[in-house]
Parts: structure tokens; C-alpha cells; sequence
């Protein structure tokens, strides 16, 4: 079986690059996490300009239609220029939970809107750590209204609606919710340049997403967004590791390169095996996820869980590499390091997929032993 990209979305991914190295340097990322902007507004709307805010959006929505392989390419990219937008927000979270859940009114009335990056939506999901199993959710929903708090929203001072999870007992699961009457509060986090808010939901007039009508519906939304979280760790764990690289061939000590001595070696090497193993399962989950597969669920936790490993081990061992120098705000390390220590708390930690994963295997086991 092949789980690699089509040559088609492999120039995708070169075009990205390309892109994004010359409109998203790090003194981009820098400029955002150093003031209180959002996120930077002339990024995303040469995001939009490219179709690249409506990626997996279908084209009769007003999307690019390119399907959630081509979402996965370009989370990888956004991942590696650690770019301060609200893609994984809008362009991710809030889209796939409209296209999974949402009825065709409420498609046609934010999907446009959605893809031409003329409007910002995001998750709500997280009340407190540790919490991410969906039945264990404090929020709730009474006569189209919601009660509740969400903490840590990504990009919720920015969002103008939010998917709402509650816990729906017997009815919807998740709700669309326009932010516009919700109390919000900017929340400091270790990665400024993607700013986080805590909402306040009391008695904010929301609307079901009626296909979202079970606690299982709501892990399906986090399975997929898991996988094209993994594939911007991915992104940002290679960047890492290629910038201690060249720091290590170009930075002399006793008169040799210090990627010539062994410590570095070894250090790069276990970055190295770290990022190929977040590759080799986040192109599992791509597979699982463009295929609507039933593996999803375990090769979404497989990929969320490599994926955390490598962009921890490698933005870690990228600021060794640079040395003393590399603790410093002037070099661009800490930007990679503050990123990839957000995005391994996105979601749940690596320590709640292991659990995750675990309970599939079992339930896989069992299955199976029923059958034979």
C-alpha cells in the first residue's frame, strides 16, 4: 500500500514553501508574539487570495476542493514557517466540523465566508486540563442556549463563531455559536504568536450541529483534526531540525565544524529517527483520513502521539545545538520551541492519545477475539 501524495499535491507542497519562506519568515512569527495583534491580517489575506483558507471546502461552497490530502500539505507548511494565522482554526477545526455535522443551511451560510478567509471560526472545546473525554464536559446546552466556559480557545479573541462542544446527554453534541455575545478574555500561553482566549457562554443564543448527536461524534471531529495537527507538527519538528543542522555544519569550534563531533551527532540523529517516525505515521492517519477509514481512530492517536514526540525532541535539541546562543530571544529557536510545546497540548496531551489509543487496541482485541 502507498501512503505517499499524488505528484500533483507534492507541488502543492513546493509552492507552499516557496510561498510562505518568502511571505512568513520568523520576523513575521516575531512581529505577532511581540504585540497584541491577533494574528497577522495581511498573511491570511494572501491565504485567502490563494484559495488556501478554503482548501477542503468543496467547490460548490466556494472552496478549492482539495480535499483533505491537500488540507494535510498545507498544514504541514503552515506548521514549518510556525506562521501566525488562525489556519488550523478556521481552515481546519471549524470547517471540518461544518462539513461533517453541519446541515446545508448552515454550509452555505459560513462555509463561503469560511473560504474566502472572510470570517474566522474555531473549536471551543477545553474547560480545564486534563479533560478530554467529550462526556466529561461541564458545558451545556438549554433551549438553544449555552451555559458554560471554554478555556484556552485558540485564536478566540479573533474567531467570529465557535463550534461549541457540550455535553449533549441524548441530544446534539456540538452547537455553532456567534461570539458576538459571549464574554471573552485574552488567556497568556507559552506561544503568544497564536493567541488563546477564555469564552464565557451564559445563556449565548446557539444553533445544533444535529449530526453531532453522540459523544463518539465528537472524538470522530477530534480523530481528524488530530491528524492534520500532527502533519503541522511535522512541519515544525523539520524545520527545527534542519536549522540546528545548518548551525551545526557552519558553527566552528577547535577549528572544525561542531556537527563533526559525536555529542552533536548523536543528537541530530535522534531528531533524525524522531521526525521520519512523525512522517510515517502522519501519512497513516492521511490515508485514514481521506479514506474515511475505520482504523482512524488509532492511526489519528499513533500520529498525534509520534508527532508530539518529534516536535518536542527536535525544537528541544535545536536550542542545545545552538548553544548559549540559543537561549536568547534574539535568535528565532524559541519561536519552534513555544509552538510545538502549544500544539502538544492542543487537543489533549500526548499522555491522553496514549490512553486513547490504548482503549482502541483493546476494544480492536476484543472484537476480534469475538469473532474467532
Amino acid at each position: 500500500m502507498n501512503f505517499d501524495f499524488p505528484e500533483d499535491l507534492k507541488q502543492l507542497r513546493d509552492e507552499a514553501r516557496r510561498f510562505l519562506a518568502a511571505r512568513c519568515p520568523p520576523a513575521v512569527t516575531r512581529s505577532v508574539l511581540e504585540s497584541d495583534e491577533p494574528f497577522d491580517r495581511p498573511l491570511w489575506s494572501a491565504l485567502a487570495g490563494l484559495g488556501w483558507t478554503g482548501a477542503a471546502i468543496p467547490e460548490e461552497y466556494g472552496g478549492s476542493g482539495l480535499g483533505a490530502l491537500g488540507l494535510c500539505v498545507l498544514a504541514e507548511e503552515m506548521g514549518r514557517a510556525a506562521a501566525p494565522v488562525p489556519f488550523a482554526s478556521s481552515v481546519c477545526a471549524a470547517s471540518e466540523a461544518l462539513l461533517a455535522f453541519g446541515d446545508e443551511t448552515q454550509k452555505r451560510r459560513f462555509l463561503p465566508r469560511l473560504a474566502a478567509g472572510e470570517t474566522i471560526g474555531t473549536l471551543a472545546y477545553a474547560e480545564r486540563p486534563g479533560i478530554s473525554d467529550p462526556r466529561r464536559l461541564g458545558a451545556r446546552a438549554e433551549g438553544g442556549r449555552l451555559h458554560g466556559s471554554k478555556y484556552a480557545v485558540p485564536d478566540g479573541m479573533a474567531a467570529e463563531f465557535a463550534i461549541v462542544a457540550v455535553n449533549g446527554g441524548r441530544g446534539p453534541w456540538l452547537y455553532l455559536a456567534e461570539l458576538a455575545g459571549a464574554a471573552r478574555e485574552p488567556v497568556a500561553t507559552i506561544d503568544p504568536s497564536r493567541k488563546h482566549a477564555r469564552i464565557v457562554f451564559d445563556g449565548v443564543a446557539a444553533e445544533p450541529l444535529a449530526r453531532a448527536d453522540s459523544a463518539e461524534q465528537v472524538r470522530r471531529l477530534l480523530d481528524r483534526l488530530a491528524v492534520l495537527m500532527a502533519f503541522e507538527q511535522l512541519g515544525l519538528a523539520e524545520r527545527a531540525m534542519e536549522m540546528a543542522r545548518d548551525y551545526a555544519l557552519q558553527r566552528y569550534a577547535f577549528g572544525r565544524p561542531i556537527g563533526s563531533f559525536q555529542a552533536i551527532k548523536h543528537k541530530l540523529a535522534e531528531v533524525y529517527i524522531a521526525v521520519e517516525l512523525a512522517r510515517s505515521n502522519a501519512y497513516y492517519g492521511a490515508w485514514a483520513l481521506s479514506t474515511d477509514a475505520a482504523e482512524l481512530p488509532i492511526a489519528a492517536s499513533v500520529a498525534r502521539i509520534a508527532a508530539c514526540e518529534a516536535g518536542w525532541i527536535a525544537t528541544k535539541e535545536n536550542i542545545q545545538t545552538h548553544g548559549g546562543m540559543g537561549f536568547t530571544w534574539q535568535f528565532d529557536c524559541h519561536l519552534y520551541y513555544r509552538r510545538a510545546k502549544m500544539l502538544g497540548l492542543a487537543l489533549g496531551s500526548a499522555r491522553e492519545w496514549k490512553h486513547r489509543l490504548i482503549d482502541q487496541l483493546r476494544a480492536r482485541n476484543v472484537a476480534e477475539m469475538a469473532t474467532d
